[in-house]
């Protein structure tokens, strides 16, 4: 009967132990980039989406996330560099899925040239909305499903809301 109870508490007190173990303090993660900005009328850009995450407990973290976009149209290449930082709050690390939701706010930078002529740009400010998932390859490795976020951009007074971008690729956790 003792070993019974014993056993019992064991089992009942090892998904406790597992939990404090499988939440990552940190997390890197990096990838591809598809961004249309403009809405229906605007433009598609590819590029990178980087993020540093540390994690305060299972289910809330602060992301540093870091990305740029590239677009040749007629002759004018086009790049767009992000910075945003903000809070996440994530469902759970428990499982092999993990969906999260983030409030980005930062800067970003437009630029263009066109050979020959010369380049320009201009900072501003942006935010970005959104949410994901990442699938769990092992404790230290996961694939970033999808992360899809809503991107608002302000350049000298100007603004411009119909933006989206989406990512996918690899994370570290530690």
């Amino acid at each position: 009967m003792r070993n019974c109870l014993f056993l019992t508490v064991l089992f009942g007190l090892l998904p406790l132990l597992v939990t404090a173990q499988e939440t990552p303090k940190v997390e890197i993660f990096g990838g591809y980039q598809f961004a249309r900005i403009g809405g229906s009328s605007g433009v598609n850009f590819n590029g990178w989406n980087a993020s540093l995450t540390g994690n305060a407990n299972k289910w809330f973290g602060v992301a540093g996330d870091f990305s740029g976009s590239y677009k040749s149209v007629s002759g004018v290449s086009v790049k767009v560099y992000s910075y945003a930082f903000g809070p996440v709050l994530s469902l759970n690390h428990q499982g092999t899925f993990n969906p999260f939701v983030h409030a980005l706010f930062g800067g970003a930078h437009l630029g263009a040239s066109l050979t020959g002529v010369g380049s320009g740009g201009t900072s501003g400010f942006t935010m970005m909305m959104g949410a994901g998932a990442d699938a769990k390859v092992s404790q230290r490795l996961a694939v970033r499903m999808f992360q899809a976020d809503w991107v608002y951009y302000r350049f000298q007074g100007i603004g411009e809301s119909k933006n989206v971008r989406v990512s996918t690729g690899v994370v570290f956790r530690f």
